[in-house]
């Protein structure tokens, strides 16, 4: 995939709308400190179009990047941060759910987990609501460089366990450092544009 133009086109917060797009749209949802923009950067190949802070939590809204006008690149904001009141949590979660719900074009959810840890409640939480609301998540275990390449098989397994994964569920080990993992998320895309294209 080549990316050819870039546009953050819409920002939602808390109490926002959502935008009417007609344009599919893909979602990334993961922990405040998963590596989120990192990866959104990689994918965009760029620097630092996301915003990737030394403070985790900083997206607090749901922002869309319009890539090549042929679809959304959906950030949702990072859950599970620590630092926030309970009230602000629940408002994080509940705008995610209602753009799980609502958003008409929506038609895939990737969600972000690091692969050198067991994944925590928040993030059971989260793949039981892609499920819960129609999508097949394509996880994505993110920092692979961060273990042994004997380790990844290992850790994957115990990623899939934890989540009590579908046996068709893609895991995708990532690496913003060495950009591993990026091709493969790049296919997934790739083959739901050719799907919509086939349809229409």
């Amino acid at each position: 995939m080549k990316i050819k133009s870039i546009n953050l086109e819409t920002v939602c917060g808390v109490s926002s709308r959502l935008p009417n797009n007609s344009l599919p749209e893909f979602a990334f949802a993961g922990k405040s400190n998963v590596g989120k923009s990192s990866l959104i950067n990689a994918f965009m190949n760029r620097k630092s179009y996301a915003r990737i802070s030394s403070q985790p939590g900083k997206t607090q809204t749901i922002n869309y990047y319009n890539i090549n006008s042929e679809f959304y690149l959906v950030d949702l904001p990072g859950y599970g941060y620590a630092k926030v009141s309970e009230s602000v949590k629940e408002q994080w979660g509940k705008m995610i759910e209602r753009y799980l719900k609502k958003s008409p074009t929506l038609k895939a959810v990737f969600l972000l987990v690091d692969i050198r840890h067991e994944p925590s409640a928040n993030d059971v939480q989260m793949y039981d609501w892609i499920v819960a609301n129609g999508f097949d998540p394509i996880v994505i275990a993110t920092k692979a460089d961060k273990i042994s390449k004997g380790a990844v098989s290992k850790q994957v397994s115990i990623i899939k366990k934890k989540l009590e994964c579908d046996k068709n569920t893609v895991i995708i080990p990532f690496s913003a450092e060495d950009k591993r993992g990026l091709e493969e998320i790049y296919v997934k895309v790739e083959e739901y544009l050719e799907s919509i294209a086939k349809t229409n």
